[in-house]
């Protein structure tokens, strides 16, 4: 049963201890999903496709750099592009609307904490677990899907980790990866972002970071009060199971750099942004079926995301800053996140300027 909360007070109540907070993301290195799905052939198409242009920036600053651009199906098209701030070339899918005649806004979606392991970097989670590629096709959108960070929580880290490697994500998605984008796919520089898990927070903290690029935000069962002990201790957690060591990314807890990068403590910057979040209540929702399932600890991981949420929640109220919260049944899984994206999209399309059904 699903409550869907639009104010700029209230939360739902949430009798969950604040200890499942502290396994929400310590304990995801044990989190499982569906099998591998097959990569997807990548062929050079014969002809050029419309509304895709390789052109280069002329700026004399150092930016992005267009690798390649392969369409791997009639609307999907594989983006290789070179990071100067990370020092390597990244692969981005863009699920590209049937009629690419005119400008259009982009959605970036983000992936949870394993971010490209479960599918040997062949594809993000979105398109290996959800119907993203069919219920955006009709929609006049272009649709980001950056592959890679695992770990990461899409953010700038203060330190080269050892098995993380260099972390710039915070550059890469706000800085030099939309106007590769706009450039590339004919986007008109309107933007709302998305994610799951460790995406979710992502998403929130580059919104926060970067007030007036996204349009709209839509997270699901993430952690978005950074700054509550248990919660950093559970991010920290979450970091060394991925072998990684927490200390590179922002400091030690306490650290300046873990407020600046503090979602609820800095919701207050998002007002006139859309929010949706959207968290189950840690029971499983079995008129979904097999979707329904997720591993041994998908019910405490969702009820840690329930106490964090709640928490944002609260702060977005004390700052005035209207959220719509979709409480639902469920476990951390992409069985739920697929509804999510479906529940949310009338927002975020509003967020973006887009009809909200077919175009």
């Amino acid at each position: 049963m699903n409550t869907l909360d639009t104010a700029t007070s209230g939360t739902a109540s949430a009798s969950t201890s604040t200890r499942a907070l502290a396994v929400l993301l310590a304990l995801v290195a044990v989190v499982t999903t569906a099998a591998l799905s097959p990569s997807v052939a990548q062929a050079a198409p014969s002809t050029p496709t419309p509304g895709v242009t390789t052109t280069q920036p002329t700026t004399g600053a150092p930016a992005a750099r267009v690798v390649s651009v392969v369409m791997t199906a009639p609307q999907k098209a594989r983006l290789r592009v070179f990071s100067p701030s990370m020092r390597k070339t990244i692969s981005v899918d863009v699920l590209l609307p049937r009629d690419r005649s005119r400008p259009r806004p982009s959605l970036y979606l983000l992936d949870g904490i394993d971010a490209g392991v479960l599918t040997g970097y062949r594809q993000s989670g979105w398109t290996d677990q959800t119907d993203i590629v069919r219920f955006m096709a009709d929609k006049s959108v272009n649709v980001v899907l950056p592959i890679g960070g695992t770990a990461s929580y899409y953010t700038d880290w203060d330190r080269t980790d050892p098995v993380l490697g260099l972390n710039k994500w915070d550059t890469f998605l706000a800085s030099e990866l939309p106007p590769v984008i706009d450039r590339t796919f004919s986007g008109n520089g309107v933007n709302a972002i998305g994610g799951v898990s460790m995406g979710a927070t992502g998403a929130m903290m580059l919104a926060v970071r970067h007030p007036g690029l996204y349009r709209g935000v839509a997270a699901f069962s993430g952690c978005l009060d950074l700054l509550d002990p248990t919660a950093a201790a559970a991010t920290r957690g979450s970091i060394l199971t991925r072998g990684g060591n927490p200390d590179n990314m922002w400091g030690p807890p306490g650290d300046a750099q873990w407020r600046a990068h503090d979602p609820a403590s800095q919701v207050g910057v998002l007002k006139g942004t859309s929010l949706y979040l959207a968290v189950g209540n840690g029971l499983p929702d079995f008129s979904l079926g097999l979707a329904g399932l997720a591993s041994p600890v998908g019910g405490v991981l969702e009820s840690g995301a329930l106490t964090c949420t709640n928490l944002f929640a609260s702060a977005a109220r004390r700052a005035g800053v209207a959220t719509t919260i979709n409480y639902r049944s469920g476990l951390h899984s992409w069985g739920y996140w697929n509804q999510d994206l479906h529940r949310s999209w009338p927002t975020v399309a509003r967020a973006l300027g887009v009809p909200v059904g077919r175009r």
